[in-house]
């Protein structure tokens, strides 16, 4: 969801605004919260809460306190408390609204928040701003200085602190990393105070974002706050390829979106029979080739005669299933299948009204035989003329 500062330019190109992801009209906020008590009043006499949920780069958010009793709305870039100076921010949340943001990730009503100082100035923002701008610089820079030292690291972002006093650097590892003599080489480069802090993949891609396989945007990066552990199980329940790189997404795990569906798989597999399942016939045994859960049906297949797949819906399996328990085996698996729906021969046709792909495609011949023609006819009036 883009803001109007987002928009094309007269060149046609993005114009952009320019903020790295803190767009200042929260247009394009990552996991921004959908206020639908601001139009309600509070009771009289009651006093709003004085919680504020701020957020910063990408998609680390913070809760604050406006001790100061500023009007603040979402969109507004405030000056907040940090544990050395200040930094810069964004409203994202007021209202009543933070407190169940609070309750969901497990902070205390009575916690020692910190405090909002102001209302950022126009010197503070840029300041800010200018932070910003070094940004990619020096992150790139950082990595050169890492792979100098051969450390197994990967630096994937830097937030600056608002007053540029502070640097924060995101890295993924694999194992521990001693980077005692990165930061030294840092902070003797760029002259500011250091903070290594790492995370993991999914949180990496969470900060950076981008488009997942499905065409849309990554989900953690835009809705989902909590990371649930994703297992092939998952996979195997949807009946799904175990293919790693399509079950992967781009973090290097299993995609969340595997887990989405799982608990509908999970019903319909109740009383449905297991993959494993065999059935004893008069002509031999029958092994489960493919099933479809929604449809209610199983393909089976003899021992002997592999390729030969027979359609038997659900019911049918478990009555034979429960003849099979009581030590009777049933003459075939094609008398179970006549039974059921004849396959209908299925006739594509168009719907919207397309013409044909090869409706520019002229025949060659065609066109050789009127140029022959009207060569032809040009040689007749030569001769009648003459």
């Amino acid at each position: 969801m883009g803001c109007s500062s987002c928009s094309t330019g007269s060149d046609g190109q993005p114009r952009g605004c320019r903020n790295n992801g803190t767009c200042g009209t929260d247009g394009c906020n990552k996991l921004t919260v959908f206020d639908w008590l601001s139009n309600m009043s509070l009771p009289a006499g009651a006093q709003g809460f004085d919680g504020v949920e701020v957020r910063f780069k990408n998609s680390r958010k913070e809760f604050f306190r406006n001790t100061e009793g500023l009007t603040l709305s979402i969109g507004d870039v405030v000056a907040t408390q940090a544990k050395a100076g200040h930094d810069v921010g964004i409203v994202t949340l007021t209202g009543e609204l933070v407190r169940v943001q609070m309750k969901k990730k497990k902070v205390p009503m009575g916690a020692d928040l910190p405090k909002i100082y102001r209302k950022a100035t126009q010197r503070d923002i840029d300041k800010w701003q200018k932070c910003r701008d070094k940004e990619e610089e020096i992150k790139k820079r950082s990595r050169e200085m890492a792979i100098i030292l051969r450390l197994e690291m990967k630096i994937s972002d830097v937030e600056f602190q608002g007053d540029g006093s502070k640097a924060t650097f995101y890295y993924t590892a694999e194992d521990r990393v001693d980077f005692r003599q990165l930061i030294k080489d840092m902070a003797k480069a760029f002259g500011i105070r250091i903070e290594m802090r790492q995370i993991g993949y999914r949180q990496e891609a969470q900060r950076l974002g981008g488009i997942g396989s499905c065409g849309r945007e990554l989900c953690c990066s835009t809705w989902l706050t909590d990371f649930r552990s994703v297992s092939t199980a998952a996979a195997r329940y949807q009946q799904l390829s175990l293919n790693p790189q399509k079950l992967a997404g781009q973090c290097g795990k299993l995609k969340c979106c595997l887990n989405y569906e799982l608990d509908t798989y999970l019903d319909a597999l109740k009383d449905f029979p297991p993959n494993e399942t065999r059935l004893y016939t008069e002509k031999g045994v029958a092994y489960c080739q493919k099933s479809d859960i929604f449809k209610g049906i199983l393909w089976f297949s003899y021992k002997d005669d592999p390729s030969n797949w027979h359609v038997l819906t659900k019911d049918q399996v478990q009555e034979i299933l429960e003849k099979n328990t009581q030590k009777q085996k049933v003459a075939s698996l094609e008398e179970y299948a006549s039974n059921n729906f004849d396959r209908e021969n299925v006739t594509f046709e168009n719907p919207v009204g397309q013409d044909s792909l090869t409706r520019f495609d002229r025949p060659k011949g065609k066109r050789r035989g009127k140029k022959r023609k009207k060569r032809r006819n040009q040689k007749q009036g030569k001769a009648r003329n003459a």
